[in-house]
C-alpha cells in the first residue's frame, strides 16, 4: 500500500506539489500533468503560497505552464489565480461549463467561506463530460463529478491509470484523518451518489486517485477509498445530524467526530480541535443547505 505525499514526479507524466493551506504542509495539493513540453496545472492554491509554488514549478522544469484547469470553484482552488497570472504570464484557463459564471461572480462563495476571491474575468474554456484535453498526444478525459459542487470535474489519465478528483470524493490527509465532501454552497446528495458510482465504474481502468486534500493513493489504498467512500459519507452525515440535534455546539460536534471517526489522527488531536471545528462548521452548513439539518 502506498500513499504518495512527497513532492515531485509520481508517474510518467504527473507531479505533486504541496501548495499548503493555513501554512500547513500536506493539506493542499496542486498537480501538474506534462507531456512532451506541454504542461497543465490543476488548481491554483492560495495566494500566500503562490511564489513558493512557482519556484517549485521552476525547480521541476515545469515553468511556464500552458494550461490551468480549475477542478471546481471553491476558494482554495481558485484564489491564487490573479497572482499566478502575474508570475506565469499567459495560459489557457479551463473549467466546467457550470463554473464559469461563479468564477466571474464569486460573491456567493465568498459569503459562505469568508475568503475574498477576486473575479476571474479572462476567457475560460468550458469543459463538459466526455471532452478530451490533448497534451501533445497524452489524452485526458473529463468527467462531471458533481455533488461537492455542481461544477466539480475529474480528469482521467488512462495511460497512467490515474484520476484527479479535486475534492469530489473525500478529503483523506493520511490513514487516520479524513472528512467527506458535503460542503457549502451547493452540495447535492443525489449528484454525490452518482459520482461515487462513476468512480466505481472506472475501477478496472485505474490504480490510483489523486486528491487535492491530500496526495496520491495507489493500489490497495485506492481500492480501500473506493470501497469505503459511500459508507463513510453516509455514516458521517448521519452522525453529524444526530450530534447537531443533541447539541449544535461546534465544540461538541468536533469532539464527537474525533472520538468516533479519527481518534488516532495526529493532525486533529483531542487537545487541539480548532482546525476540525472549522471543517465541522462547513459540513454542518452543507447539510443545512441540502435540507438535512
Amino acid at each position: 500500500m502506498v500513499h504518495i505525499t512527497e513532492e515531485g514526479k509520481f508517474n510518467d507524466n504527473s507531479y505533486l506539489i504541496d501548495a499548503k493551506i493555513f501554512r500547513l504542509e500536506k493539506h493542499l495539493a496542486v498537480y501538474v500533468i506534462e507531456n512532451d513540453g506541454m504542461r497543465m496545472m490543476l488548481d491554483t492554491g492560495v495566494p500566500l503560497e503562490t511564489r513558493k509554488v512557482v519556484k517549485k514549478l521552476k525547480d521541476y522544469g515545469l515553468f511556464p505552464i500552458q494550461k490551468l484547469l480549475l477542478t471546481h470553484s471553491h476558494w482554495d482552488h481558485v484564489q491564487a489565480y490573479s497572482k499566478l497570472k502575474k508570475l506565469l504570464g499567459d495560459f489557457e484557463t479551463l473549467a466546467s461549463e457550470n463554473a464559469i459564471e461563479k468564477l466571474r461572480d464569486p460573491n456567493k462563495i465568498n459569503e459562505f467561506y469568508g475568503y475574498e476571491v477576486e473575479p476571474i474575468l479572462d476567457d475560460v474554456t468550458p469543459l463538459k463530460e466526455g471532452d478530451i484535453i490533448d497534451l501533445n498526444g497524452l489524452q485526458l478525459e473529463i468527467f462531471n463529478f458533481f455533488g461537492h459542487t455542481l461544477d466539480s470535474i475529474a480528469i482521467l489519465d488512462r495511460k497512467n491509470k490515474n484520476i484527479f478528483t479535486g475534492d469530489a470524493i473525500i478529503d483523506k490527509y493520511d490513514k487516520d484523518t479524513f472528512h467527506c465532501s458535503y460542503m457549502p454552497s451547493e452540495f447535492s446528495e443525489e449528484e454525490t451518489i452518482k459520482t461515487f458510482q462513476k468512480l466505481r465504474d472506472l475501477k478496472d481502468q485505474l490504480n490510483s486517485i489523486s486528491l487535492n486534500h491530500y496526495g496520491v493513493w495507489t493500489n490497495d489504498d485506492f481500492i480501500q477509498i473506493l470501497n469505503e467512500m459511500e459508507d463513510l459519507h453516509q455514516k458521517t452525515k448521519q452522525a453529524i445530524k444526530q450530534w447537531y440535534n443533541e447539541n449544535p455546539s461546534l465544540d461538541y460536534i468536533a469532539s464527537k467526530y474525533h472520538e468516533t471517526f479519527i481518534p488516532n489522527s495526529t493532525i486533529h488531536t483531542k487537545e487541539n480541535l480548532l482546525g476540525l471545528k472549522l471543517i465541522m462548521e462547513w459540513l454542518v452548513e452543507g447539510l443545512k443547505i441540502s435540507g438535512y439539518l
